[in-house]
């Protein structure tokens, strides 16, 4: 089995392969202060509900925006599996030409969805996930990966604005059932809920511009099955996009198609 592993800074998600396909998946809190030995103690503790066992685990990919945290997920794999993690980094040959100004630069998780979405979805493509920042990824029909763009996510716009407004109270993440609302607390959700289709609506008609009619989107992340509803550019939805991304690199890493030296 492949042990996934996408560290973002909200969230951790972990799924294991079993002969290609998700076997299992679990989302748990990012904590920058977890030990390997903390980490090993929840894996196994999640992989028993399951009735999986820990001693089929081969592999270790993982994806990570917070560097703080990659360490201990690395030496829980070298000390308590025996197998030395996979980290994904720019330098591996993805076979996307990389755009950005500095290919160095550009999130982990951003090329893994990127691999994934060209893979599941062909191009021109723009991939929208979800997390603490929504991110924009595209990806041209010439398997180029272009840049994209980074907004403030969901859950992120609603904590700054209970944070530095005094009166504003901390909302639901839900939709209202008017748009114009009729108390503080509806009026936030329908200010960030709606704000946020109109938002991501508005961005790929702008980006579909740039790269023609034809462009596809797929959306992924947390709040994705929210929002992607009252969308009406978002073509398809896959929630586990990167850990899907993963396993297809990690699967090319094994037959010598990506080298990792």
């Amino acid at each position: 089995m492949l042990l996934a592993i996408d560290i973002g800074n909200t969230n951790i998600v972990l799924g294991l392969f079993q002969d290609g396909d998700l076997a299992a998946h679990w989302r748990i809190s990012s904590s920058t202060s977890r030990t390997s030995d903390e980490c090993w103690l929840v894996l196994t503790q999640l992989m028993d509900q399951h009735d999986l066992s820990i001693s089929d685990i081969e592999g270790v990919i993982i994806c990570s925006v917070v560097p703080n945290i990659t360490p201990a997920f690395t030496r829980m794999a070298e000390e308590k599996l025996r197998t030395e993690a996979i980290i994904i980094t720019a330098d591996l040959d993805f076979g996307l030409i990389n755009r950005y100004s500095d290919p160095h630069a550009v999130g982990a998780d951003r090329l893994v969805n990127a691999v994934a979405g060209y893979a599941r979805y062909g191009g021109p493509l723009i991939i929208i996930d979800f997390g603490t920042a929504t991110t924009f990824d595209v990806v041209s029909k010439n398997k180029e990966y272009l840049g994209g763009i980074i907004a403030p996510g969901v859950e992120s716009s609603a904590m700054v604005l209970h944070r530095n407004a005094a009166r504003l109270p901390k909302v639901e993440m839900k939709f209202p059932d008017l748009l114009i609302g009729n108390s503080t607390e509806s009026s936030i959700q329908s200010g960030i809920m709606y704000g946020t289709v109109e938002m991501i609506d508005g961005m790929v008609q702008r980006i579909m511009e740039e790269l023609g009619p034809d462009t596809r989107t797929v959306a992924t992340g947390g709040l994705a099955n929210v929002i992607v509803p009252y969308c009406r550019t978002v073509h398809d939805f896959n929630p586990m996009l990167t850990l899907d991304g993963l396993n297809m690199i990690y699967e090319k890493i094994k037959k010598g198609v990506i080298r990792t030296e």
